[in-house]
């Protein structure tokens, strides 16, 4: 059976006795690997090598290290459709949509090629006689990034590249359910020239996240997952003084009015909640069908649901491949139950799916669930799987109150025609990231990705302008260089500008 290691110091590693945990492959339901797991003892040691790295690294120039990021974006350019066949095997998700996931990847490593003036300071001179002041940024030292198995090349990218750009080092705790990529990565980023302890892999569960959140040694913390544990990373990493952003669940809306062309906002939002099996954090959950056409929204969005071909995600036809793993499967199948049991309309039942040549796979079919109140348990759970619930509102205000009364805000959408409905939506949501006619709308790396409410914990929203603020501090110098004939006395009142 094969190990899966971490990588500490420049190498692989196997550490200590922290155990292992099975790897599965999602479309066969066969265990094809196991993930070794830290104790505190490996944390120690991987901690300890990114923090003696980081006196020289954070001392490097510039050029140096936007030579290493330039380096590695050509690597990962060119090994793309290996990183995205690792993702499928261990993850599920289909081959197109994994490398899909490591372009959006990419852009945050080019993004973070343009340090040199992401970084730069300000200047003004002569504020008083004799006297400037500028500002600039440091790095904070060894900087931790805890990630979910859904996007498993992604979202840490979210986050290691303008970590290492800023002049920190950084440790990775990947899920624990499809390791390998970070494996990847980390020899890519040797194979850039990265200095040996800049970029460090800890794989593990709950010991090695809590040995990291109490760890002297590191400043700060980014996470993506649930709520429940962002909640308690936030609160466990600032009571030991370090800096947090930590990204939680989500339960995406997409409002279609009437005026929306109707095959299109079906097509989108079927793509929407079904592309991955739904493992998205971004992903369309919940469709509010506005006014009268909410019938005929739902069953242009059936048909469409049956025709989806699902299958292993190395097939090339596949368009939606299994879940992550057998608990995930059936607690999906699960909330599909009790949303049928408590009065919704099953549109298109997903289970018991089984494809021809992978009946032991985790797969569940999409499902369209119609007839969804707010009290449901499949509208107030973030299911993290193929489920598309259909709400019906009246209006625009009545959708954009459905909205704020959820606790999560992370994305939503708005299908229409009209400009003033979609300004209204656009200003009158409490959410973080909105889409017009864009059911997906993540944001391009020169800008930030992040929630309202319950969906985020900490003040920063990650990668793009506020990642750089977040793994740096900032320092102003005020400066005069006196004549020292001419230098005045000094004077025991607060210095005002003269």
């Amino acid at each position: 059976m094969r190990t899966i290691t971490h990588w500490i110091g420049g190498k692989p590693e196997n550490g200590t006795s922290g155990g292992t945990a099975p790897v599965w492959n999602p479309a066969t339901g066969v265990q094809q690997a196991e993930v070794a797991l830290a104790d505190a003892a490996d944390v120690d040691t991987a901690v300890r090598s990114a923090a003696a790295a980081f006196d020289e690294w954070s001392r490097s120039s510039l050029s140096a290290r936007t030579k290493v990021l330039f380096a590695f974006r050509e690597i990962v350019n060119a090994r793309i459709g290996e990183l995205a066949e690792v993702v499928s095997d261990e993850h599920g998700k289909v081959v197109a949509d994994a490398r899909g996931e490591v372009q959006r990847g990419l852009e945050v490593v080019e993004f973070a090629c343009g340090i040199p003036s992401l970084l730069k300071g300000d200047f003004s001179d002569q504020v008083s006689a004799g006297v400037d002041v500028h500002s600039f940024r440091e790095p904070l030292g060894v900087c931790v990034g805890i990630t979910p198995f859904n996007f498993p090349v992604m979202v840490p990218m979210w986050m290691h590249p303008v970590a290492i750009a800023c002049g920190n080092t950084f440790v990775l705790k990947p899920s624990e359910r499809d390791p390998s990529a970070s494996l990847l990565v980390a020899q890519m980023w040797a194979d850039a020239g990265l200095p040996d302890g800049v970029f460090t892999v800890v794989q593990g569960d709950r010991t090695a996240v809590d040995a990291l959140l109490d760890h002297d040694d590191v400043a700060a913390v980014s996470f993506v997952g649930s709520t429940p544990i962002a909640r308690y990373i936030h609160e466990r990493a600032t009571a030991t003084g370090k800096r947090v952003q930590a990204l939680g669940g989500a339960k995406n809306h997409a409002v279609v009015l009437p005026d929306a062309p109707l095959d299109f906002a079906a097509e989108h939002l079927v793509a929407a909640a079904f592309g991955s099996a739904g493992e998205r954090c971004m992903a369309i959950s919940a469709a509010v069908a506005v006014g009268g056409p909410g019938d005929e929204l739902v069953a242009a969005v059936a048909e469409k649901a049956r025709a989806v071909k699902v299958g292993p995600g190395r097939d090339a036809t596949s368009e939606m491949g299994p879940v992550v793993t057998a608990a995930a499967r059936d607690r999906i199948v699960g909330l599909i139950g009790t949303g049928e049991a408590q009065g919704a309309t099953l549109t298109v039942d997903g289970r018991g799916l089984t494809v021809p040549g992978h009946e032991d796979g985790f797969f569940v079919g999409p499902t369209v669930i119609d007839g969804v109140t707010t009290d449901m348990d499949v509208y107030r759970e973030e299911i993290f799987g193929p489920v598309l619930s259909v709400v019906r509102a009246s209006d625009v205000d009545e959708a954009i109150a459905l909205i704020n009364a959820n606790p999560y805000g992370n994305g939503t959408a708005i299908f229409t025609s009209s400009g003033e409905a979609a300004r209204r939506f656009q200003r009158g949501v409490r959410v973080g990231m909105i889409g017009v006619n864009v059911p997906i709308p993540v944001p391009m790396a020169y800008y930030s990705f992040g929630g309202w409410k319950d969906s985020l914990f900490g003040q920063s929203h990650i990668h793009g302008p506020e990642g750089v603020t977040f793994y740096t501090r900032a320092k102003v110098v005020t400066t005069r260089w006196p004549q020292v004939a001419a230098a005045g006395a000094a004077g025991f009142h607060f210095p005002t500008a003269t």
